[in-house]
């Protein structure tokens, strides 16, 4: 998801804190020698990366509604994924099908942490007077990014879902599980993928995940 920007931001963001007094950490703080040692030593088989600081929003509404769908396509670019598990794109931002009214809109580039959801504000604006709504989840989930010619195989070991390229590919996404953790899976290319984890389960996911990998790396 949302991997126009290839940069990448540090888990925990201090040069924000010591600026403005506002503090990002990222939910994998916990994990973070692990997840640099693994970084070090990754192949061309699997590598796992973290793109924190996201701004996610969850936005519910009914495609029936012309209005809803034109405030969306204002504010994002492009109207929301009526057909089941796909996924949409427009000015730096993705729409992810959740639902037949559920949707989650993912931002291409970090969020600056001094500004109070910019895009949960601008959604809301454009919902003024119509039965939708717009929440801000971004502190609550992570989105992680997984490559490699082993991903699918990591993926397999915990994951339920056929994810043969040729039935799920660029463009579709799945809401699913590894081993315990609930996530969100969209594949970005061939031998790649990005995943919406909770941060409760966040550190939990990267340790499984890089468990699951450690015979299939090499």
């Amino acid at each position: 998801m949302w991997n126009e920007a290839s940069s990448t931001v540090s888990i925990v963001d201090r040069a924000v804190g010591r600026q403005t007094g506002v503090w990002q950490e990222s939910p994998l703080v916990g994990v973070d020698a692990l997840l640099k040692q693994h970084q070090a030593t990754a192949t061309a088989a699997f590598r796992l990366d973290e793109r924190p600081f996201l701004e996610l929003v969850n936005v519910r509404g009914d495609t029936r509604d012309v209005a809803f769908m034109h405030a969306v396509e204002q504010v994002i670019g492009c109207k929301p994924p009526e057909k089941a598990n796909t996924v949409a794109s427009g000015n730096g931002y993705r729409i992810v099908w959740l639902g037949p009214d559920e949707w989650l809109i993912g931002s291409a580039a970090a969020h600056d942490a001094t500004r109070a959801a910019p895009l949960e504000a601008k959604l809301r604006a454009a919902f003024a007077g119509l039965f939708a709504s717009a929440v801000d989840i971004g502190s609550g989930y992570t989105v992680l990014e997984i490559s490699g010619t082993r991903t699918r195989d990591v993926l397999a070991r915990g994951c339920p879902l056929d994810l043969h390229p040729k039935l799920f590919g660029v463009g579709q996404c799945a809401q699913s599980h590894y081993f315990k953790a609930s996530i969100t899976l969209l594949p970005t290319g061939a031998d790649s993928f990005e995943i919406v984890v909770r941060r409760s389960f966040a550190d939990y996911f990267v340790k499984i995940m890089l468990d699951a990998a450690e015979p299939l790396k090499g």
